[in-house]
């Protein structure tokens, strides 16, 4: 006899329990990162203090780096880009995304997203795999770009647009230490993506 398949509301609840098992991971990541350091901190312990196994783990981030390069900004921001009027540009659109999604976060968001940029300005391995997240990133930007304008993610122009994004955030935060602010922070953002907007006039 074949399974039913699952419902809204089941399927709603298996995404919230994903959702929270993530949230979960990430939250004693971090707080053995900053009890005991990075270096010293196994997965094995990760997995034990957030309640499951090395092998869940694992199914929610590919690495240990992962844990610190991948939160839930750009999910976020992502479905609030595809929410945008349809008379905005692509790069409007995603500045208006952009700070939808910063206006959301609260406090400890902040604060979580501080830690993980001084993380991954601090450590080498983090830094290292930091490339692979931009350019998954630009793979989700051109996917949405892509949708929102009937053209194909591997499109040339919608690539150039996604990258353009990332590169202009890129620009805007690495040098940013995380003593300042996180105003500061996502002012710069903002002001990068208004300059791309505008066409990068100098």
């Amino acid at each position: 006899m074949s399974e039913s398949p699952p419902t809204a509301g089941q399927a709603g609840l298996r995404e919230r329990k994903k959702a929270r098992t993530r949230a979960a991971i990430r939250e004693h990541a971090l707080r053995l990162f900053r009890e005991q350091g990075y270096a010293a901190t196994t997965i094995d312990q990760i997995a034990a203090a957030a309640d499951v196994s090395p092998s869940t783990f694992f199914r929610y981030f590919p690495t240990k780096e992962d844990v610190v390069l991948q939160d839930d900004v750009d999910v976020l921001a992502i479905g609030s880009f595809e929410s945008q009027p349809a008379d905005l540009s692509p790069v409007a659109a995603f500045r208006a995304a952009a700070a939808s999604t910063f206006a959301s976060l609260t406090e400890e968001d902040v604060a979580s997203f501080q830690e993980t940029v001084a993380l991954t300005l601090s450590v080498p391995e983090i830094r290292s795999r930091a490339i692979d997240e931009f350019v998954r990133t630009i793979d989700v930007i051109a996917e949405a770009t892509a949708r929102r304008t009937g053209r194909d993610p591997d499109d040339f122009e919608v690539r150039n647009v996604a990258g353009a994004v990332v590169g202009v955030i890129m620009s805007a935060t690495m040098p940013w230490g995380g003593s300042e602010p996180a105003a500061y922070m996502l002012g710069r953002i903002d002001a990068a993506l208004a300059h791309l907007e505008a066409g990068l006039p100098l």
